[in-house]
């Protein structure tokens, strides 16, 4: 059963809305339930994009097409 994929636009807004939550007070799991995610997907996404702006999100997903790029160029050699 597949869910819904969240881009990664949505999952620092997500990130943040859980940091607003807790600081108005409530658990980390009250506030993961209320943005619609379990745990283990809260801790995964704060891994890797936790503390990311929108700049530096933009700029790693540059960086993420150029590398594909790159590898596909060093495979077809």
């Amino acid at each position: 059963m597949a869910g819904k994929r969240d881009n990664p636009e949505e999952i620092v807004l997500k990130l943040r809305q859980v940091e607003v939550l807790q600081g108005q007070g409530r658990s980390i799991a009250d506030a993961v339930r209320q943005i619609g995610v379990t745990q283990p997907t809260y801790y995964r996404w704060r891994k890797e994009y936790g503390g990311m702006s929108r700049d530096q999100l933009k700029r790693l997903k540059e960086l993420e097409t150029e590398n594909t790029r790159l590898r596909r160029a060093v495979s077809d050699l």
